[in-house]
């Protein structure tokens, strides 16, 4: 256990990392991101903002909070007229963004919240979305963002695990709280962007209006508290706030792991952003990174898509929805040269017709970043190929391995698979964090090649728990050789050189007469057919086989296929015996969640019913 946090301890902790690549690279980040001269500045307002004695007593007693809170009110001043967010046909700088924060940030303590207390919100991606983030950071507020496609008990549910005292949510979702209202006693306050709220209901704009801008009670936490889940079962909450505040807030609670590890894993976890780039990006107008958030923001994977926002004065522009050439027109319009996508949207742009590709400067590009759900190898190559026929310098496409509950554990960079063009099949080695490919039978790990359970352990995993469902954590536990690993029910193996290369989910694989099928390697197949737009493999029950593989099809428009074709069209390309598709059923349209993965569950249940799963 870490102990007592001190000054001399986290000192010599910090010793053991102030010479690594990692602290360097991310070092070089913040002087590349922020400017040189500014991180003196920053520094220099964070000691006056809170106040010199106070400061120092802060850091004798290691009660940082409130100097975490001031250095980010700092950086948001120092950073001026910066953009900080394009929303639409609002450009808001830093300068009027820390504003807006202050002024919700004392509305909320003026409303009764106190550090610890839950702030939800339920919004579109928006400048609302960020000064509720902010706001919620800078008084110590976690903040579960609910997914906003929910509705009914499922949303009342999700809502009311984490007890918020408010709750903040757009104006077109308010037929749906008014009616669920009554069921969520640990609101206090309902809060609306937008619109004219009825009787109950805060305005939001009203609300920062009549507030203020001075400096509310300061308390930090990294407030970021995800729900997980949703694609098997009803989401949980995970407490990721926790793992990624410990050394800045006494508000966090203690990792399971000694202080030095603890310092060393947090080192390893931020240093994405040197190795994605944050080193080497510099808009010619901006001087900074410009990051374009397609994918929702209460899902956690787009934190890898903001975080440079909040770490190196990137400029955001959120998408309220995504549409693949909007998304093109924003990359050439605001010279975009970061972005964090799922492979849907990957396949939704490469389905674009060729002219419409054409039509778009995306040299701007850098670093597009994959993640979520299984991306295949060739959609992986062909948006590399579109975006430097487009005009940018290099391949854009990177990736990582990770969850809500892990947080990034691999990353998979151009620089590997040019090196070695096989790896472009793998999600990266690890980086951030460790894996452990583990043989559950022979009790060991595997050995290099040789698929098993994906165990993964970083600055997340050592501080994870569910708040509200306690069993969850110890299902999801596994201790080995004295170390506790997070199990996220994965198959898959690593190359000799350390790569990561996942096979299948453990609840997705089908065994036909006694041999594994991983969907993932048919899937890949089936999405080379040009005539495919969407395509999911799942197991059915068969009464002498056990279990088949049947592929679930959704034909691009105007196009015809017959069960035969794709059949035959899977043994063209390579596939043999039983991992052809024995049955194909054709959809409208396929049921994704908004991570991009396919909600097997739904598809699967009408052939289960009457039969026991085998696993």
């Amino acid at each position: 256990m870490p102990g007592e946090k001190s000054l001399k301890t986290v000192s010599r902790a910090m010793k053991t990392i102030l010479k690594t690549k990692e602290h360097k690279g991310f070092n070089r980040a913040i002087r590349k991101q922020w400017g040189v001269f500014n991180v003196g500045k920053v520094l220099l307002k964070t000691a006056s903002i809170g106040g010199f004695r106070n400061n120092l007593k802060a850091i004798k007693e290691f009660k940082t909070g409130s100097i975490a809170a001031n250095f980010f009110i700092a950086l948001w001043e120092t950073l001026g007229d910066r953009e900080a967010i394009i929303d639409g046909d609002k450009r808001i700088s830093y300068a009027q963004m820390g504003q807006q924060v202050l002024r919700l940030a004392n509305a909320l303590q003026d409303l009764g919240v106190e550090k610890k207390d839950r702030v939800a919100c339920m919004l579109y991606n928006s400048a609302e979305y960020f000064e509720c983030f902010y706001a919620a950071c800078i008084i110590g507020s976690p903040l579960p963002a609910v997914n906003w496609h929910l509705t009914g008990d499922d949303l009342r549910s999700t809502i009311d695990l984490r007890k918020p005292k408010v709750l903040i949510f757009d104006e077109d979702f308010a037929d749906e709280i008014i009616d669920y209202k009554k069921n969520m006693p640990s609101i206090e306050h309902f809060i609306m962007v937008g619109g004219s709220p009825p009787d109950g209901i805060i305005n939001y704009e009203t609300l920062l209006s009549e507030s203020r801008t001075t400096l509310p009670k300061t308390s930090f936490i990294f407030a970021m508290n995800p729900y997980t889940g949703g694609t098997t079962g009803s989401p949980k909450s995970s407490n990721l706030y926790d793992g990624l505040s410990y050394l800045l807030s006494e508000l966090a609670e203690a990792p399971r792991a000694s202080l030095d590890e603890y310092v060393q894993y947090m080192n390893r976890q931020f240093s994405y952003l040197y190795h994605y780039g944050g080193d080497k990006i510099r808009d010619p107008a901006g001087k900074n990174i410009r990051t374009l958030i397609p994918t929702p923001m209460y899902h956690a994977g787009t934190a890898a898509g903001f975080a440079p926002c909040i770490m190196l004065g990137a400029t955001a522009v959120p998408m309220r929805k995504f549409d693949p050439e909007s998304y093109l027109k924003m990359v050439e319009k605001e010279r975009i040269s970061w972005s964090f996508v799922v492979p849907t949207i990957i396949q939704r742009i490469l389905g674009l017709p060729d002219h419409i590709k054409k039509k778009y400067d995306l040299s701007s590009m850098h670093t597009l970043i994959s993640a979520a759900a299984p991306c295949p190898p060739e959609a992986k190559t062909g948006i590399n190929d579109l975006f430097t026929a487009q005009g940018a310098k290099k391949p854009v496409f990177h990736e990582y391995y990770g969850s809500s509950e892990s947080a990034l554990l691999t990353l998979l960079l151009p620089d590997d698979y040019i090196e070695n063009p096989k790896r472009i099949y793998s999600v990266g080695k690890p980086r951030c964090g460790d894996i452990l490919v583990y043989d559950e039978i022979a009790k060991r790990k595997t050995e290099s090649g040789k698929d098993g359970l994906i165990f993964g352990r970083s600055v997340a995993t050592m501080s994870l728990r569910y708040p509200g469902t306690e069993k969850k954590l110890k299902d999801s536990q596994r201790f080995i050789d004295g170390k506790e690993w997070y199990d996220d029910g994965l198959i898959g193996h690593q190359d000799e050189d350390g790569f990561l290369y996942l096979t299948s989910r453990v609840k997705e694989m089908i065994i036909c007469a006694g041999v594994n099928i991983f969907p993932v390697e048919i899937e890949r197949f089936l999405f080379m057919n040009p005539k495919i737009y969407d395509a999911a493999v799942i197991r059915v029950p068969h009464p002498d086989l056990g279990e088949i593989p049947l592929a679930c099809i959704q034909l691009k428009k105007g196009e015809t296929l017959t069960e035969k074709e794709i059949q035959d069209y899977c043994k063209e390309k390579g596939l043999k015996g039983y991992k052809i598709p024995q049955k194909v059923e054709f959809y409208k349209k396929l049921p994704r969640h908004i991570d991009g993965k396919i909600i097997k569950r739904d598809l699967e249940e009408k052939y289960w019913e009457g039969h026991e799963r085998l696993g």
